[in-house]
């Protein structure tokens, strides 16, 4: 007895991933980090970077349309398959384990000063902040947020600090360029 056209198997095509797709999904699903479009083609056997951004946008396409918990975003220059935000309360009672990232008040502040001000150097940092900050520096670069990007060119030639990929993909940034304008930041008065 055949399937009819409405049946499970008829509708199997509408759902079903091609093979190219299904490799796309299941190397976003294994990367632990953004994966350029470039890498992905190479893993999922796709003829160039083209077609992987092809077959990432038609996986979030599907994404969206069937109202999926997965969305694929843009970060740090490549993509990651990351859980809809409206799935984080949910999702961060699974994930406690005393790891997360915690910045505080101070660490937040010398992390912002970096990143826009970048490259800079720690005196240009603790003439910002008005206190010595070489120890939240230092915090930061263990947290792999910070990095050592160059040399001053003035007397002692000091170390030019500024953001890693890492703080990208923390704070879900594709480039610097994302970060929110400082005029937005300020309050209404």
């Amino acid at each position: 007895m055949g399937e009819r056209p409405g049946s499970r198997l008829g509708s199997r095509s509408e759902l079903a991933r091609d093979g190219k797709l299904a490799r796309v999904e299941a190397v976003l699903l294994m990367a632990d980090e953004p994966i350029a479009a470039r890498r992905m083609a190479e893993v999922a056997g796709l003829k160039d970077a083209g077609e992987a951004r092809f077959y990432i946008e038609r996986l979030q396409q599907m994404y969206d349309r069937d109202a999926s918990a997965f969305q694929v975003e843009e970060i740090a220059g490549g993509y990651q398959l990351l859980t809809r935000p409206q799935f984080h309360p949910w999702l961060i009672r699974l994930k406690r384990t005393g790891h997360e990232l915690k910045l505080g008040a101070a660490m937040m502040e010398t992390l912002a000063i970096i990143a826009y001000k970048q490259p800079i150097m720690r005196a240009e940092i603790e003439a910002i902040r008005g206190v010595s900050s070489a120890e939240l520096v230092r915090q930061l670069m263990e947290k792999g947020l910070v990095r050592i990007v160059g040399r001053h060119e003035s007397l002692g030639r000091p170390q030019l600090y500024g953001t890693t990929k890492r703080f990208l993909q923390v704070f879900a940034l594709n480039t610097l360029d994302d970060l929110p304008q400082v005029e937005s930041l300020r309050q209404p008065r």
